[in-house]
C-alpha cells in the first residue's frame, strides 16, 4: 500500500509540475505576443496621426487613395528592391504581360520627341496588314493628339477589345502630308522566342519567360531541326538581356534539355516553403551540344536556366557574369485593390549555389566588343547588378556577402557578324573556336552601355523595365 501511495503522490506531483510549466510557457508566450501586438498598435496609431495631419494641414488637398497606396508601396519597397504594391491597373497590365497576349494592333513602338514611333510591325497582325511601316510616326489617336501623353498612356489607348477600330494619324518620311489609317484590333500574341538557322547551328533567342515561352521553344527547336536536318551541330540559347519571368516556364525550358536531376531549389522562411523541381526524361535536342549566352542583363528566370544547365554540364555558358537576382517573388492578389509582389524565397541551383547578388559566372568569359563611339559616351560608368541595388537581399552569411559582385556589361551588337559572343558560341559548337583570348582582344570588360535593361523581374511574374526607349508591343 505504501508503494502504491508513493507512486500515486509522485504521479500527482509530476502532473502538477508539468501543468504549471505549460501554464507558465503559455503565459509567457501570450505576454510576449501581447507586448508585440501592443507595440504594433502604437505604430499604427502613429501612422493614423500622421495621415490625419497630412490630410488636414498639407498645403494642397491630397488624394487619399494615393496617400495609402504610397504608404503601402513604401512599406514593401523598404524590404527589398523587388517587393512592391500594384494598383488594380498595374496588376491588370502585369497579367496581360504574363499571359503574353492581349487585344491590340501588333506594333512595337517607342516615344520620340513627344510622338509615337513605330519600331516594327509584327507579322500577320492588324498593323502589318494595314500597311504600317518601321519609322512611321503616330501623331493622333482617333483624331486626338498624342502630345502630352506618356508612352504607357498612348499604348493603353491603342490596346482595347478585339474587333474594335482605331484611327491612327501617320507621318511618314517621303510623304508631304499626314494621312489616316484605320486599324481593327485583334488578339496579339507576344512571341517570347525568336529563332533561325545560323548555317548548321540552331539559334534560339528567349526575350522573356511568359506563359508562351516553353511552347515557343519547343516549336523553335522542331522548326530548326527540319530546316537544318540531321547534320545540325548544336544550339545557341541566347538569354542575354532577358530580365526573367515565370518560374514554371524557367523550369520547363530547363527540363527541355535535361534527362534527370534537380533543376532549381527554392528555400523560404519556413520549411514548408522549401521546394525542389526535378527534370523528367526527354531531351528535345537529342543530346546535341548547347551554348548558352548570358550577360549583365540576364536575370532571375534566365539565371535559373543557365545555372541548371551549367550544374548538370549539359551546356557551356558563354558571355559575362549575369545580374545576380536570386529571389522569388509571389503575386498575392488583394481582390479589387490590386495585388502585392512579395519576396517569399531564395532560389538555388542544383548544386545548392545561391547566386543572389553574385550571378552566374560563365564557363567561358567573352566580352562583347563595344564600338568606340559608345565607349566615349559610357565613360567610367560601372555595370549594374543586384549587388548595386540599394536594400538588396544579402547572400546568406556574412562570408557569402563579402563575395557579392555587381553585374557586367549588357551591350549586344545589332549586327550578328559583329556580335563577339554569338560568333564565339557558333565557332565553339562547330569545334573551330580559337580561344577566349582572341575573342576578347580589344574589348572593355567594365563598360556598360546605356540604356541597360532593368532586370529584377521576379521569377514568379515578370516585371518589365520602365524604359521609354525600349520598344513596347501593343
Amino acid at each position: 500500500m505504501r508503494k502504491i501511495d508513493y507512486a500515486f503522490w509522485t504521479f500527482l506531483l509530476m502532473t502538477g509540475l508539468a501543468g504549471a510549466t505549460t501554464l507558465l510557457n503559455v503565459t509567457q508566450t501570450y505576454s510576449a505576443t501581447s507586448s508585440q501586438n501592443s507595440e504594433l498598435y502604437k505604430q499604427l496609431d502613429l501612422f493614423g496621426d500622421v495621415l490625419e495631419r497630412v490630410r488636414s494641414d498639407y498645403v494642397e488637398k491630397p488624394d487619399d487613395t494615393q496617400l495609402i497606396e504610397s504608404a503601402i508601396n513604401g512599406m514593401l519597397s523598404s524590404l527589398d528592391p523587388h517587393s512592391s504594391y500594384m494598383s488594380p491597373k498595374n496588376f491588370r497590365d502585369m497579367q496581360v504581360q504574363t499571359r503574353g497576349e492581349f487585344g491590340g494592333l501588333g506594333i512595337e513602338v517607342t516615344m520620340e520627341n513627344g510622338v509615337i514611333k513605330v519600331v516594327s510591325p509584327i507579322d500577320d497582325t492588324p498593323a502589318a496588314k494595314a500597311g504600317l511601316m518601321a519609322n512611321d510616326l503616330i501623331t493622333h489617336l482617333d483624331n486626338e493628339a498624342i502630345s502630352g501623353l506618356t508612352l504607357e498612356q498612348a499604348v493603353e489607348k491603342m490596346r482595347g477589345p478585339v474587333n474594335t477600330p482605331i484611327n491612327l494619324t501617320i507621318v511618314r518620311k517621303g510623304r508631304d502630308d499626314p494621312f489616316d489609317v484605320k486599324v481593327v484590333r485583334d488578339v496579339i500574341r507576344i512571341n517570347a522566342v525568336k529563332s533561325h538557322a545560323e548555317g548548321d547551328v540552331g539559334y534560339v533567342k528567349v526575350t522573356t519567360f511568359n506563359e508562351q515561352t516553353h511552347a515557343n521553344v519547343l516549336k523553335a527547336i522542331e522548326t530548326m531541326n527540319k530546316q537544318i536536318g540531321p547534320n545540325i551541330k548544336g544550339y545557341v540559347i541566347d538569354l542575354r538581356n532577358n530580365p526573367g519571368g515565370l518560374l514554371d516556364q524557367a523550369i520547363a525550358v530547363s527540363d527541355d534539355f535535361l534527362e534527370q536531376g534537380a533543376i532549381v531549389l527554392t528555400k523560404g522562411r519556413n520549411n514548408e516553403e522549401t521546394q525542389r523541381a526535378n527534370a523528367r526524361p526527354g531531351d528535345i535536342s537529342d543530346g546535341k551540344k548547347i551554348a548558352v549566352l548570358i550577360n549583365g542583363g540576364s536575370a532571375s528566370a534566365s539565371e535559373i536556366v543557365a545555372g541548371a544547365l551549367q550544374d548538370h554540364k549539359r551546356a557551356t555558358i558563354i558571355g559575362t557574369r549575369s545580374f545576380g537576382k536570386g529571389s522569388v517573388q509571389t503575386i498575392i492578389p488583394l481582390g479589387a485593390n490590386g495585388a502585392i509582389r512579395l519576396t517569399t524565397a531564395r532560389y538555388y541551383t542544383p548544386s545548392n549555389r545561391s547566386i543572389q547578388a553574385k550571378g552566374i559566372e560563365p564557363d567561358i568569359a567573352i566580352e562583347e566588343a563595344i564600338p568606340d563611339d559608345l565607349k566615349a559616351k559610357m565613360g567610367a560608368e560601372k555595370p549594374r547588378g543586384e549587388a548595386s541595388l540599394r536594400g538588396h537581399l544579402k547572400n546568406g552569411s556574412d562570408e557569402n556577402a563579402k563575395l557579392e559582385e555587381s553585374g557586367s556589361a549588357s551591350y549586344v551588337a545589332k549586327d550578328a557578324d559583329k556580335d563577339t559572343q554569338l560568333q564565339y558560341a557558333l565557332s565553339f559548337l562547330r569545334g573551330t573556336a580559337k580561344g577566349p583570348e582572341a575573342a576578347n582582344a580589344g574589348t572593355q570588360p567594365s563598360a556598360t552601355p546605356p540604356p541597360a535593361p532593368a532586370p529584377g523581374a521576379g521569377v514568379t511574374t515578370p516585371t518589365p523595365p520602365a524604359d521609354d526607349k525600349k520598344p513596347t508591343p501593343n
